[in-house]
């Protein structure tokens, strides 16, 4: 675990430099993988060059993870502001079409990323993705929304190791405790809608990772339902973390 901690700090410090920027912003939540990011983008750049960013949704987001958040920033000295999202998504129903339920519940991503955009072109910053591998191999997340960014630093460590890695650089328990949530509506948690534990889902994602096709990873006696599941995420969702298809032209 030191020595993915080590090549990622490098890897930050590597990418900032190659780029020419000092700067960074990210969203922080109150979930275990943004506060790794923080700490992580913290230990890399310096508490003076990385902001934080809160956006809750005033009546969904807990009041708990708020705190955590909010603790966290003023733990790793880092500036940050509070921008509570609720104004933003009542101006998108007045929408020449009424927004059905997964146009708005995507929205809340997107505004995020745009309000860490606004940030990030105002001050010359870089916008930090806080999705981890398990993730981004099942297209788990909003498209443009938190599967944007302009760098994934724990986009190489699947669920499991980012909660080993939290512990390791010494992370408040109350973030590596709590069952991740997206807080896109009330009482969402990840593991639910997905319908398995990211224990699970990562261990299958590994067979996947050394070559094994489907059929392969049923006969090790995993459970069917999930490893289809897996492999339908994985194919629906490629679209996510493509670049957009491109008509040919010549």
């Amino acid at each position: 675990m030191h020595n993915n901690y080590t090549k990622i700090i490098a890897g930050i410090q590597r990418y900032f430099k190659e780029n020419a920027f000092e700067k960074a912003v990210i969203g922080v939540s109150g979930g275990v993988d943004s506060a790794l990011c923080l700490k992580l983008t913290v230990d890399a750049l310096g508490a003076e060059n990385v902001t934080g960013i809160l956006m809750p949704e005033k009546g969904i987001s807990s009041e708990e993870n708020f705190m955590h958040a909010k603790g966290l920033c003023q733990f790793l000295k880092v500036e940050f502001h509070s921008v509570p999202i609720n104004r933003y998504l009542t101006d998108f129903l007045t929408l020449p079409w009424r927004p059905n339920d997964l146009a708005q519940i995507n929205l809340k991503a997107r505004i995020r990323m745009c309000i860490l955009y606004n940030f990030a072109n105002t001050y010359n910053t870089l916008v930090i993705g806080t999705s981890n591998k398990t993730e981004l191999a099942i297209g788990y997340g909003t498209k443009h929304g938190d599967l944007a960014g302009d760098i994934e630093i724990i986009g190489d460590l699947f669920k499991e190791e980012v909660y080993a890695m939290a512990e390791h650089v010494g992370l408040p328990d109350e973030f590596i405790n709590k069952a991740p949530s997206a807080e896109l509506y009330h009482e969402q948690t990840d593991e639910a809608e997905l319908g398995m534990t990211y224990k699970e889902i990562d261990n299958i994602l590994k067979q996947v990772e050394s070559g094994l096709t489907k059929d392969d990873i049923i006969s090790k006696g995993i459970n069917p339902q999930n490893v289809h599941k897996i492999f339908r995420l994985m194919a629906m969702n490629r679209h996510k973390l493509e670049p957009p298809f491109l008509i040919k032209a010549h």
